[in-house]
Parts: C-alpha cells; structure tokens; sequence
C-alpha cells in the first residue's frame, strides 16, 4: 500500500519533518505494520516540541518560518499565527538583518550542523523591539517538500550578566592586584631606602670610628714625634746658650757666633713641626681657603728662595729658572708653603755643597714647578707611601722631620686643584713636579 504524506494532517507531517525525512519513512514503515505505535511516536514528538526549554524554529530555504514551538513563542512575544509565513530575518536586530541574509543563504549553500556556542555573539529582537544575546544551533534536513532547518534558540541574557559580572569581578581583581603590586613597589622601594639609610648611617659610624680611631693614632704619633723632635732642638738651645755665656772675649765670637747660629737652626726646626701641625689641623677643620691673586712669579719664587737660604746647610746653593709670561693667577701663601716645604726637604736630604734647582715655567694656562736635589733619593719600596700622614722614608735616617710635610704639600696641591708626583733624579737625588692650573677666579657681586 503506498500512503502520501497528505494521508496525515499537517501538524503530524510537520513534526515529522523535524525529525528529518528518513525518520519519516520509518516510522510510514511502522504505521503500516503498527498503526498504534505511530500515534505514540507523534504524542512523545508533541510533548517535545511543547515542552521544550529550547525555542525552536522550523525555517524553510526562502528564511520563512514555517513553525515554532510554544517556548519560541515565549522567547520573542509573538503568537505563532504572527510568525508563521514571516522571514526569519524579522526576529533579528534591524541593523544586523542584510549581513544575515548573506549569511543565510551562504549557509545553504553548504548546509551543515552547527552545535550551539562557539565564538559567535548572536543577537535577536522581540515583538517589543527589545534587543537579546542568543546562542542559536542549527540542524539542516531535506524532504520531498525541499530543505529546512531546525533551529534552536535559548535566550542568554543572564549567563552574558554573570560574564559581565564576572569581568568586571575580574578587572576588579586586576585592578585590586594591580594597586597591590603598586604598594608592594613602593614599601620594597621605601624598605630599600631605609635599609639603605641605614647602611649608611652604619658607614657613617664606621667612618667616624676610623677618624676617631685616626685621630687617637695621629695624638700618640703626635706625642711620640712631639717629645723626640722637640727635646733635641730645646737641649741644643739650651747647651748653645750656657756655652755662649761662657764666650765673654772678644776673640771667642767665633765660637759665640757658632752656637748663635745653632739656635737659630734649633729655633727653625721647632717652628717647622709646629707650623706644619698647625696647617694640619687648620685643614683637617676645612677652614683653608684657595685664594687666586695675580703674581710676578719670577719675583715670588726669588723671594722664597731667600728665605730659606737661612736653613740652608753650607754651600748649598739654590738655582732658579723661569720660562713663559711673569704673572700668573695662584694662592701665594698655598704655593709659598709649598715651596718653602719642598726646598727645605730638598736641603735637609742633600749633603753640603749640593745645588738645588727649582725651574718654573707657564704655557697653556697650567704653571709648572719642579724641585730638583742631589739627595739620598726615596726608595723603591716607600713610593707608594710617600704622601702618607707620618710616613718617613726607610732611608731618612737622623734628618729631622715629622712625616707630615709632604702629605701637607699634597693636600695644598689638591686644594688648588693641581697635581703632583716625584721620581728620582739620574745619578742621585729626587725630582718633584707641581702642576697648577693659571685660571682667573670668577667675578662676584653683592649679589652673589
């Protein structure tokens, strides 16, 4: 027997159409040889259909809905009367319906299933215009009446509010973790700040520990020279005096004149030591001062050449020579004492009859000084100390001295913003040069 699908009514047909074409003839099939179980098919297809928490939507080829379910009609607020005939394209937002007719008939070029989800943002419209997020699957089937698609639409609205929630749950949290970082820089920065105050402070305590440790080495060092270097001038002062009470002839002057001049020489050298703890403490205070003024050179250096002649041993003889312009811009009591300090090293540490030779000379606004002696020399092994606080050369031997003038010479230098350095002359004796720059201080006004 051959039965047409007019033989059933067309909801039956419609909803066996859903199910798809194949499905259709199977169960033709059953009715023939179970007439009963055909009608239990279709009312559990119904209950379905009806009862489903899915819309869903019967939409031929053209895009015309065909039918839908009652959740359908719940999901856009119209009746199925209204829909049933209409385009598919009516349930879409106004400004997304030409891209979807592309879209559609794109798909039914290629009919396939597509499961719910994925990465698409689907939107729909109700009766009311009121706009919604969707998520749509879509089931292609062909009959003998031509193809449909099934779709089935869920309304997302509220999981698109728990995202929204959750990404701004989110962002908060980023936000919250982003202030935290923040805090966690700044006390890391704070704490590395404190912590390095404090090192600091630590090396401060360090340092004044060391200077206080220093200053207790340079008092004993102090006391130590102080009672050497001062008993022996005092003692010569004090023999030459009671001897020359002893010279009361005319013929003893000689011999008056002698121990005249061996207390001058004692005199001298207690002035030297005081006059050098003196420029040390001054400079330990920080209150010397570089004072530039405009010098005749030639004429400075010949008058400080003068006055150490007096302490000069016999027969020494000073040499000087000068080349380039005849003034220059220097401290004249830094560079007196600097001069005064070098040629009377130069004349304690050289034998009688010895010449020094003290040479100076300008050119590219840098003075240069140099001091040369036919001296005992400075040892290899004492170089690298030569400048220290204290420090006497292994080869000083009874020569008087503290140990402070050369590292007094080198602080001066610094202070004028020079150098200085030292090598030992062939066939004997030292070379000392002092480099000063020849630079005009800067103008000031009241102002300033």
């Amino acid at each position: 027997m051959h039965y047409s699908a007019t033989q059933f009514d067309s909801g039956e047909f419609i909803y066996l159409s859903v199910i798809n074409y194949v499905t259709y003839f199977g169960m033709v099939v059953s009715l023939l040889e179970k007439p009963l179980s055909m009608k239990k098919h279709i009312e559990m297809l119904d209950a379905i259909f009806t009862y489903a928490s899915e819309g869903i939507l019967l939409v031929n080829r053209s895009g015309e809905v065909i039918m839908l379910n009652p959740k359908a009609e719940r999901l856009f607020g119209y009746k199925a009367n209204e829909l049933i005939g209409e385009r598919v394209e009516k349930l879409i937002p106004t400004h997304l319906r030409t891209t979807h007719k592309a879209h559609r008939a794109g798909y039914h070029e290629n009919p396939h299933a597509r499961g719910m989800g994925g990465t698409l943002n689907l939107f729909a419209i109700r009766k009311d215009h009121s706009e919604f997020p969707v998520e749509v699957s879509l089931s292609p089937f062909r009959t003998g009446d031509g193809d449909f698609v099934v779709c089935f639409v869920i309304d997302i609205t509220e999981r698109k509010i728990q995202e929204k929630s959750i990404e701004e749950a989110n962002r908060e949290i980023q936000k919250l973790n982003a202030e935290l970082e923040a805090r966690v820089k700044l006390r890391t920065r704070e704490l590395d700040a404190a912590v390095k105050k404090i090192e600091q402070s630590q090396s401060e305590v360090v340092r004044a520990l060391e200077k206080e440790r220093e200053l207790n080495d340079m008092k004993s060092k102090f006391v130590t020279i102080a009672s050497h270097e001062f008993r022996t001038p005092l003692a010569t002062i004090l023999s030459s005096a009671s001897l020359i009470g002893r010279y009361i002839h005319t013929e003893e002057d000689e011999k008056r004149q002698k121990h005249v001049l061996r207390i001058k020489s004692a005199v001298n050298n207690l002035t030297e030591i005081l006059n050098d703890f003196l420029s040390l403490g001054k400079m330990e205070e920080g209150q010397i001062r570089v004072v530039p003024v405009l010098t005749d050179l030639p004429q400075f250096c010949m008058g400080v050449i003068e006055h150490i002649k007096s302490i000069t041993k016999e027969g020494q003889t000073i040499i000087f020579d000068f080349e380039g312009p005849l003034q220059v811009w220097v401290d004249n009591q830094l560079l007196r004492n600097i001069l005064l300090n070098l040629l009377s090293n130069a004349s304690k540490y050289s034998d009688p009859g010895k010449e020094i030779i003290l040479t100076a000379s300008l050119e590219h606004d840098l003075l240069t000084i140099k001091i040369t002696d036919q001296g005992i020399g400075i040892p290899e092994q004492d170089k690298e100390h030569i400048f220290d606080r204290f420090f006497r050369a292994h080869n000083a031997g009874n020569v008087q001295g503290t140990g402070l003038g050369l590292n007094i010479v080198k602080k001066y230098v610094d202070l004028m913003g020079g150098t200085i350095y030292f090598e030992n002359a062939p066939g004997g004796g030292t070379t000392f040069t002092v480099v000063l720059p020849n630079a005009e201080p800067e103008q000031t006004t009241l102002a300033d």
